[in-house]
């Protein structure tokens, strides 16, 4: 059944003035704020509010910051108890009851192998900073520079994480392919491609020719988002924990987006059951609020005192909204209803694509969904159609949908939801973007129909 939502209601003057003041103030490289010109007021769950008084479903959920949605009632206790206990608020790195709990809490999430000899460090408060500590650990403890990489990597926006993304420019860093089945770069698709793309990693790795700097660390996403929600297939994973094992080659795994259940495990790492030697860990990690850390191997462990410092490193409500986030995930087993859920979803979108030609693929894993729209009428596989998606992701929100864009050329609509959203939500989301779609579709044939004549 689908959600009906009220009627729009004219936009108030608080609105348009917060709206136009932000655009005055704040700079012109502001991303979600272009896209989305809302203002919310209040949100629980799913659901937005916007001070024009307009609802919405949010399916980008903070850029997957939100595992439990907006303002979740075991958030909400666990910030209460803090602010009621008068313990700090800012403790720098010191021992707290807070920090304790939410380690012991993340310690119990993980593959048990890993847990067993691993270490955490907390760092600044964005995933960018624990890929960087990431970086900075396996260069020290190898004592070597170089970096592998892969093609439409997004690690975050500080100088090491960018240069270790798909578009940085940094030398010592070397880019490999990544399985990306509807557009491989070796044309073949499926496991072929993928096994391909491993061939190439090994091959440049023990060709002495290949002028490649020593590796210090191999870092990847089990399924890129940013890059257009990819998911890498199990088999090349375990190839790549295989060639860099057998190479003493770290393996960083980072699982800023894709960490707590969001996949339909609760680290993305174990569809593969690799066991990397870093996982990076941000945004749902803190329960809405922010923070990451880095959990590594304890034979990493041969930093000095005071290497990679962070003032921030001990922001206690964002230990206990995340230690609430970590438990009640784990305890209502939310990762197993993320895969069954976004099974669903996904075949829904799936058959979407036989009456829209523009849909060149649906893919992705629990809920971390992507539809690549495309020019149809164009090549095998059809180039991505930015301009579309832009106007999808525009029409979702005019209907009450919000939804992000990532991928090639930004033509890969992202859904995002909440891993509390139910089944009735999830058939509104789905409403609501076929909608969208079909709309969007409509205005770019007019368009192209009503172009000028010879």
């Amino acid at each position: 059944m689908t959600v009906t939502e009220p009627p729009p209601a004219a936009p108030t003057v608080t609105h348009e003035g917060i709206l136009r003041r932000q655009s005055l103030r704040e700079p012109a490289a502001r991303t979600y704020a272009r896209s989305l010109p809302i203002v919310p007021v209040r949100a629980r769950g799913v659901t937005i509010e916007g001070a024009d008084g307009r609802r919405y479903l949010d399916c980008l959920s903070g850029a997957g910051t939100l595992a439990l949605g907006h303002n979740h009632p075991v958030v909400l206790e666990a910030i209460r108890r803090v602010l009621d206990s008068g313990a700090p608020l800012h403790a720098l790195d010191l021992a707290t009851p807070v920090k304790d709990a939410f380690t012991t809490e993340l310690f119990a999430t993980l593959p048990p192998r890993f847990a067993r000899h691993a270490r955490v460090r907390f760092c600044g408060p964005a995933g960018t900073d624990a890929v960087e500590a990431a970086l900075r650990l396996v260069r020290t403890a190898t004592g070597r520079t170089g970096l592998l990489s892969f093609t439409g990597a997004h690690h975050g926006t500080a100088a090491g994480a960018l240069a270790d993304s798909g578009g940085g420019e940094d030398a010592g860093v070397t880019r490999l392919p990544y399985p990306y089945d509807y557009r491989c770069p070796f044309g073949t698709g499926g496991e072929r491609g993928a096994e391909l793309a491993a061939r190439w990693t090994e091959s440049l790795l023990d060709d002495p020719g290949s002028g490649l700097p020593a590796p210090a660390g191999m870092i990847l996403e089990p399924v890129q988002g940013e890059g257009g929600v990819i998911p890498a297939p199990d088999a090349w994973l375990r190839r790549m924990r295989e060639i860099t094992a057998d190479r003493s080659i770290p393996l960083i795994a980072d699982e800023v987006e894709t960490g707590v259940g969001r996949t339909g495990t609760f680290w993305a790492v174990e569809h593969s059951g690799i066991t990397p030697d870093v996982m990076v860990m941000s945004k749902a990690i803190g329960g809405s609020l922010p923070l990451a850390v880095i959990v590594y191997h304890e034979d990493l462990d041969s930093r000095r005192p005071g290497a990679h410092p962070g003032t921030f490193q001990g922001n206690q409500l964002a230990m206990a909204a995340g230690a609430a986030t970590l438990a009640y995930v784990r305890e209502n087993r939310l990762a197993d209803r993320a895969a069954a859920l976004g099974a669903r979803m996904l075949g829904r979108l799936r058959g979407l694509a036989a009456d829209h030609p523009c849909v060149g693929d649906v893919r992705g894993r629990g809920l971390m969904i992507g539809v690549e729209l495309v020019a149809p009428a164009a090549g095998d596989p059809a180039p991505p159609d930015p301009a579309l998606a832009a106007a999808v992701q525009q029409e979702c929100l005019s209907r009450g949908l919000i939804v992000e864009l990532g991928g090639r050329e930004t033509a890969v609509v992202r859904l995002l939801p909440p891993l509390t959203l139910t089944d009735e939500q999830s058939v509104a989301v789905l409403d609501r973007f076929a909608d969208a779609l079909a709309a969007a579709e409509r205005t770019a044939l007019r368009r192209k129909d009503s172009g000028p004549s010879n």
